[in-house]
């Protein structure tokens, strides 16, 4: 097995000694079992990778984003449980990410694929040995949402949303360069907020306007008509594979992205392999008022994802919006973009199968 950080490129390594000068060795151990190796097979970017619609820059995988939690964690917290917690949050993450939950038909809070993390932990001989030789118990690391600072509700700042919104902005839309992530990231201390609990804040008011700045040019791209019609394709062509029995919900969880895509296009089912091989070739997606017959129409909404951190203050930590008017504008402006209400649609037809498919065609 090749050491995971030979495998990452020369800008995700810097970037990763930004978020730790020193990386844990420890970590690495726990990095190099299946279950975390499974996910560096499935990108970050929601398979968007797939689609002519989008120009990746490189290819950062969902195990990329959970060592970059993790690296956040360390750094401001040096606690192993906390920093455990925050790389196996993605452990049960199934191919192309969040489109299993436009599948699921959770496309608004993205988080129906969650459930499966504690039993993929608890069922690996590998992360349960490690486990048990540090003195960790498995309820101290299955679910990151018990330590603020790994995970917290929107628009918090916490270590998973400050990982995705710098590895998003120079991979999947590039908005910063290293140096101006590295001025954001040294700018943050650990804060106590309106509930009192911890929290990442910025120490300076105008470093946290400029990051606002930035990132709200970013946010847009997460809601876009041609995200959110990537990501339903991929949901539904996911959906019609199970549903015709070329695909089980198991494989969506223990195959790679790669392992997928070809199980589509060498299926049996020519339509479907056919309508991949379109989606592959679409480079553009269309608007229009009412659902279109011959085309692949869809109205669905997105997650709204953003942040409205905490600013050091001499009156205590505050939030940037109750800061600074160009702030305030820059995150008012995102919340009342138009998400949906219309319908997208590619130049092809695709129609899913539905439920009842699977014994129309065994049936026939």
């Amino acid at each position: 097995m090749d050491n995971y950080l030979d495998t990452l490129n020369e800008e995700t390594k810097e970037y990763f000694s930004i978020l730790s000068p020193e990386f844990p060795e420890w970590l690495l151990e726990y990095i190099n079992t299946p279950e975390m190796r499974r996910i560096s097979k499935i990108s970050m970017s929601c398979g968007t990778d797939y689609s002519k619609c989008f120009n990746i820059r490189y290819w950062y995988s969902n195990l990329d984003h959970s060592v970059g939690v993790a690296l956040i964690i360390w750094h401001f917290t040096h606690d192993k449980k906390q920093t455990l917690a925050g790389l196996f949050h993605d452990i049960a993450t199934p191919v192309f990410k969040h489109c299993i939950d436009f599948m699921n038909g959770d496309s608004e809070t993205q988080e129906s694929t969650e459930e499966r993390t504690t039993d993929i932990i608890r069922n690996s001989k590998e992360i349960m040995s490690l486990l048990q030789r540090d003195g960790i118990k498995l309820e101290e690391v299955c679910d990151y949402k018990i330590y603020p600072i790994a995970d917290n509700d929107t628009p918090k700042l916490s270590a998973d949303r400050f990982e995705y919104t710098f590895s998003s902005g120079l991979t999947f839309f590039r908005v910063w360069d290293l140096e101006t992530i590295r001025k954001m990231y040294n700018n943050i201390t650990v804060s106590k907020n309106e509930e009192g609990k911890d929290e990442l804040a910025f120490k300076d008011k105008e470093v946290c306007e400029e990051y606002i700045h930035i990132i709200t040019r970013l946010w847009p791209e997460w809601v876009s008509d041609r995200d959110r019609t990537v990501m339903q394709f991929l949901a539904d062509i996911c959906k019609s594979m199970n549903e015709a029995g070329y695909l089980t919900i198991d494989d969506l969880y223990t195959l790679s992205e790669k392992e997928i895509i070809d199980k589509i296009i060498n299926c049996e089912d020519k339509y479907l392999a056919e309508s991949f091989r379109k989606f592959q070739e679409a480079n553009q997606v269309f608007q229009s008022e009412d659902k279109l017959k011959d085309k692949y129409s869809v109205n669905v909404n997105a997650k709204t994802r953003y942040v409205n951190p905490l600013v050091q203050t001499q009156n205590g930590p505050i939030r940037i919006s109750r800061l600074s008017k160009q702030a305030n504008v820059d995150i008012n402006n995102y919340l009342n973009l138009p998400k949906g209400g219309y319908y997208t649609y590619f130049d092809f037809n695709f129609v899913p199968y539905d439920s009842g498919m699977k014994k129309q065609l065994e049936m026939n």
